[in-house]
């Protein structure tokens, strides 16, 4: 019988397979930033999916500026706040922080996540600061930022996530004077502040945690057939390799943690980022309406809803058009996602 051949099933490129260490997404490399010093990170949480019609704004598409029907993820984007800045310097271990500077009214609600730093100068650390800043000794400016899920009624949690967001753009003076001057007035802002329509973007989350499966559910691999069925296992794999090695390779697809891993997904496109409330008729998410802030990004995100999800912009957009989508009107139609 003619062997088959076919590509191998599941990607090693996600492995180890293991369960996420923590619920909030981390970004191990940031984009670089032309212009003024601005903040190169959001975060918000999932509420359902549904569909738009925009106007076809794609290049050389048999489409092209025609209307047409795309899905959507609606993504509630409360306010967020800095409250602390650090400083990093770049040695050949790799980044070393050398400062910090805390605010002096962080919000309540984030001491339910961390020991805020009591008893420090304001105005003294940021002098050593900028003082850091100026013999050389500062090569990365981040914020520490944390989200504020208190005012949702759609996410069952009043503990803020907190997150590092990197400061892009300009130089190094002029990122530590942004960034100390966002902390001093209180650090709040919001989505538009960072991202505007039209604009594509780079989403992580936690994917939906399944638990332990086999290697059918977990690598995709094919359920035994014929007379190898017959030895009673029908959902393992053949073997666990040859006699050489004389051990087992991480290659070999067994069962073990599927889902609640962390994922990245490459250029998403941002449809459409407000403030109004939306409730069409049919249910815009899955548990009703959304209040205040909230974005709507074509395509579908990783993780289940009310999930944490973070936003940067596009390490690699390549020649992606940057123009308004023109969103006509929201579906009144629900997609429940």
């Amino acid at each position: 019988m003619p062997q088959p051949s076919r590509p191998r099933k599941g990607s090693m490129g996600f492995g180890p397979r293991k369960r996420a260490d923590s619920e909030v997404p981390r970004f191990s490399s940031w984009p670089d930033a032309d212009g003024q010093p601005t903040l190169q990170g959001f975060a918000g949480y999932k509420a359902g999916m549904s569909h738009v019609v925009v106007i076809n704004d794609q290049s050389g598409s048999p489409r092209e500026g025609m209307e047409e029907t795309v899905p959507v993820t609606v993504v509630e984007t409360p306010p967020m706040y800095a409250v602390a800045l650090r400083a990093y310097e770049d040695t050949p271990y790799g980044l070393r922080p050398t400062t910090e500077v805390w605010s002096d009214d962080a919000r309540e609600e984030l001491s339910r996540a961390l020991d805020v730093p009591e008893g420090h100068d304001l105005e003294a650390q940021s002098e050593e600061l900028r003082d850091l800043a100026a013999d050389g000794e500062v090569d990365e400016v981040r914020a520490i930022t944390h989200t504020s899920p208190d005012g949702l009624e759609g996410v069952p949690r009043t503990t803020p996530d907190v997150m590092e967001t990197r400061i892009g753009g300009g130089s190094i003076d002029e990122r530590v004077d942004f960034g100390l001057d966002l902390v001093a007035e209180g650090g709040e802002h919001e989505m538009t502040d960072v991202f505007r329509a039209g604009e594509y973007m780079d989403v992580a989350g936690i994917t939906t945690g399944k638990g332990t499966q086999g290697p059918v559910k977990r690598w995709g691999v094919q359920k035994r057939k014929g007379k190898h069925a017959r030895q009673g296992w029908r959902r393992r794999i053949g073997n666990l390799g040859p006699w050489n090695p004389s051990r087992v390779r991480s290659t070999v697809p067994q069962q073990g943690q599927t889902g609640y891993h962390q994922r990245t997904e490459l250029n998403k496109r941002l449809v459409d980022a407000g403030d109004d409330e939306v409730t069409p008729d049919g249910g815009f998410v899955n548990y009703g309406e959304v209040e205040g802030e909230y974005a709507l990004v074509k395509g579908s995100l990783p993780g289940p809803d009310k999930r944490l999800v973070r936003f940067r912009p596009a390490v690699r957009p390549g020649d992606q058009p940057r123009l308004d989508p023109e969103v006509r009107h929201v579906s009144t139609a629900s997609n429940q996602g």
